[in-house]
């Protein structure tokens, strides 16, 4: 069995000392303090009705309590629509292990969290689940935005439209404009030069509010601090997976030694070099 380890990038501190937006805690703080920001993301993601954004509320909009305790715990930003669907966005820079199903297991308890005991599940309203990633989740295509929705494999009838995942991926985000507002957006959350803002400025009046939002809060000591200290915590979730992961692939190559299978092979199979495979004997 292969197993991966994770890619760590580094602070993103762009030009000017500008944080990076694709830093969730930045995402939240951004998207959750202007109405008109976040209603015109979404617009750009989803396929709703326009009336659906007229009356939008933001699920616990300022960082909880307990984040000092907690810096690398999810932060995501939770939205109600007019019609009380429920939208959650999530931003992940670090590929960690079994995104697909904690998309899943989070998506769906949006769904069970909706109704108590004895409740009818007529109440259950629609969940959609917006993630974006800063790596690629989906190898399967070269898509940047991927929707999953519950279809029939042999007919292409909808089950349900209850259940909804939309993935955004930073890296397959082409370098040339597609004439898509969702572009504007992913190259926001993806740029690392004043120059990138500074188009992106001149092309969407949101983005410019989002930009001033974004130098705003990079002037914020406090901001400052919080922010570096949810990079620690990330740096030291992923050592820690890295670590744990490394000790299996160690264990798994060993085992496989004591059974007479080649070095190359066991390379292969678990993602050590051949160096390291020896020191192993």
């Amino acid at each position: 069995m292969k197993y991966g380890i994770i890619s760590l990038r580094g602070d993103d501190i762009m030009e000017d000392g500008l944080l990076s937006p694709r830093s969730d805690l930045i995402f939240k703080l951004i998207f959750s303090r202007n109405m008109d920001i976040l209603t015109a993301f979404l617009q750009a993601v989803l396929d709703l009705p326009e009336d659906e954004y007229e009356q939008l509320t933001i699920m616990d909009p300022h960082l909880k309590q307990d984040f000092n305790d907690d810096k690398s715990g999810i932060l995501d930003v939770k939205i109600h629509t007019k019609s009380g669907k429920v939208i959650d966005v999530e931003v992940q820079v670090s590929n960690v292990p079994q995104m697909r199903e904690r998309i899943i297991f989070y998506t769906a308890k949006m769904v069970t969290e909706q109704i108590g005991k004895g409740e009818e599940y007529e109440a259950i309203k629609r969940v959609i689940s917006i993630v974006i990633t800063d790596y690629r989740l989906i190898p399967e295509n070269e898509r940047y935005h991927n929707r999953y929705r519950l279809y029939d494999s042999e007919t292409g009838s909808q089950f349900t439209d209850l259940l909804e995942v939309d993935v955004l991926e930073l890296p397959k985000l082409p370098a040339e404009h597609d004439n898509t507002e969702l572009w504007n957006w992913m190259m926001f959350l993806k740029s690392e030069r004043k120059e990138d803002l500074s188009m992106l400025e001149e092309r969407n009046p949101h983005i410019k509010k989002a930009v001033g939002i974004l130098k705003e809060l990079s002037q914020d000591e406090r901001t400052r601090l919080l922010y570096e200290e949810r990079e620690k915590a990330r740096r030291d979730m992923v050592s820690r997976i890295n670590g744990a992961v490394r000790e299996k692939m160690q264990e798994t190559a060993r085992n496989l030694l004591t059974l007479g299978i080649p070095i190359e092979t066991i390379a292969k199979g678990t993602g050590l070099s051949v160096e390291e495979i020896r020191k192993l004997q």
